[in-house]
């Protein structure tokens, strides 16, 4: 009897663990290592913008940059933020690079600001990928993907990448999971923007 109550117990608890980890492993920092390319949950592509009357005040936070400047979320209202979660080691997340730069380079800067969120990378990693596609927007250090974890009650990046999008209020506005194209990006954006305007 006491045997099967054991067996029972941990069935239960490794049936939890599994969940856990395969719903939601890419918003936490779970198993996955720095560099590495398993546990990770990639997207569609999918993208959900949230209505004006249903967005959720944004979590502040200041993490450093690749250039070891802060940056500050609440320092940004008055613009949209685009905020990038990727990792080196992720295909789509290096798919979508030149594409987030492309719309970067494009965008009023004084009206819309874009931060990557470098997640469970080292430091040597980030920076060769940062070099190789010619970022030029702060890249923000997140290896234990606090920063995601700050966002899990208003509008989570439950995948890498994903691109999560702050009004210019300060409110979460919208959300890509996975990788995204320059068009799509553009779109949400700019509804984003009038939405706020």
């Amino acid at each position: 009897m006491r045997n099967t109550k054991i067996r029972v117990a941990a069935g239960v608890a490794l049936a939890a663990i599994t969940a856990f980890t395969v719903s939601g492993c890419a918003e936490t920092s779970s198993t996955a290592s720095a560099g590495s390319e398993t546990n990770f949950v990639a997207g569609d592509g999918s993208i959900e913008v949230v209505a004006m009357d249903k967005r959720l005040p944004a979590p502040d936070f200041t993490l450093k940059t690749l250039a070891g400047t802060d940056f500050t979320l609440s320092k940004q209202l008055g613009k949209v933020v685009v905020m990038n979660v990727w990792a080196s080691w992720c295909a789509p997340c290096r798919a979508e690079a030149p594409a987030l730069q492309d719309v970067w380079e494009k965008s009023n800067q004084n009206k819309v600001q874009f931060v990557g969120l470098d997640t469970r990378d080292s430091d040597t990693a980030a920076r060769n990928f940062v070099e190789r596609y010619g970022i030029t927007y702060p890249q923000a250090i997140d290896t234990e993907a606090q920063v995601q974890l700050l966002f899990r009650d208003t509008l989570p990046a439950q995948a890498i990448p994903s691109t999560l999008i702050v009004d210019a209020k300060g409110n979460v506005a919208a959300r890509i999971l996975g990788s995204t194209t320059q068009a799509a990006l553009r779109n949400v954006i700019d509804d984003v923007q009038k939405s706020t305007s």
